[in-house]
């Protein structure tokens, strides 16, 4: 069982979501696909980072133990963390690895009670927030703009420096977070698409099989397969076939 909640009125913006699984069979078996976000996670004796993700990956940590998390937005997890966001890429590492002594510690107090990841955030975090034009185009990807220049237009740094401001913000550049956030969307709006061609193109995808490469790159599912058995909470997706 996966459940999520808001986050704390004063962690909102900072953080997507708190979050409760314990995992089972049917919870074990998907697959958890990029969503452009870090976790901060305690379970199975353990206190961890999950990084961005640019791949799908089947959850092992923690075994049948409880999993306890709070799922940061993007952008903001390394004024949290200390660390660049790419260093994390497609790694889970131990906040006492992270932090050293201070985050061993951090770690003992967590695993006696999970409830005190928000409070051990909000200290941290302590109303810091990204750079104003590395917001503003998270913001502009996330909208669904068709390709990065249009979301990198007017905010007024040369393309090399915006993305290795937005890599150690995010961890990974703003074309393969835009693949990401247009996958979400797709995710978002699988179960009211009438099939994979209107789908693709609601959530911004030139074509079907713009959709169909992007999804095989990600989910390591074929569209077909992944959109028409499941999606990444568990909903069930309506049938969704292939356009002729």
């Amino acid at each position: 069982m996966y459940r999520e909640a808001p986050p704390p009125t004063h962690l909102a913006g900072a953080v997507r979501c708190v979050w409760h699984s314990t995992p089972d069979d049917r919870e074990r078996a998907k697959n958890v696909v990029p969503d452009g976000c870090l976790d901060l996670i305690v379970g199975g004796g353990r206190v961890f980072v999950a990084g961005p993700d640019t791949r799908a990956w089947r959850p092992s940590a923690g075994g049948r133990s409880a999993l306890h998390g709070i799922r940061f937005a993007p952008g903001h997890a390394p004024l949290v963390l200390g660390v660049a966001a790419d260093e994390l890429l497609d790694q889970r590492v131990a906040l006492s690895e992270l932090w050293g002594r201070e985050g061993a510690r951090a770690a003992e107090r967590l695993l006696a009670d999970p409830r005190g990841l928000p409070g051990l955030v909000a200290s941290r975090l302590d109303g810091a927030r990204p750079a104003p034009e590395i917001a503003l185009l998270l913001r502009r990807l996330d909208l669904g703009v068709p390709r990065v220049a249009d979301a990198t237009a007017g905010l007024g740094l040369s393309e090399r420096a915006l993305r290795r401001r937005f890599t150690v913000a995010v961890g990974y550049g703003p074309a393969t977070y835009l693949r990401v956030a247009r996958l979400q969307r797709a995710i978002a709006m699988a179960p009211h698409a009438g099939g994979l061609a209107a789908l693709a193109v609601a959530a911004g995808y030139a074509d079907q099989a713009h959709l169909s490469r992007d999804c095989r790159a990600l989910t390591g599912s074929t569209a077909a397969a992944w959109f028409g058995r499941s999606v990444q909470d568990g909903a069930m997706a309506p049938d969704l076939v292939s356009a002729p």
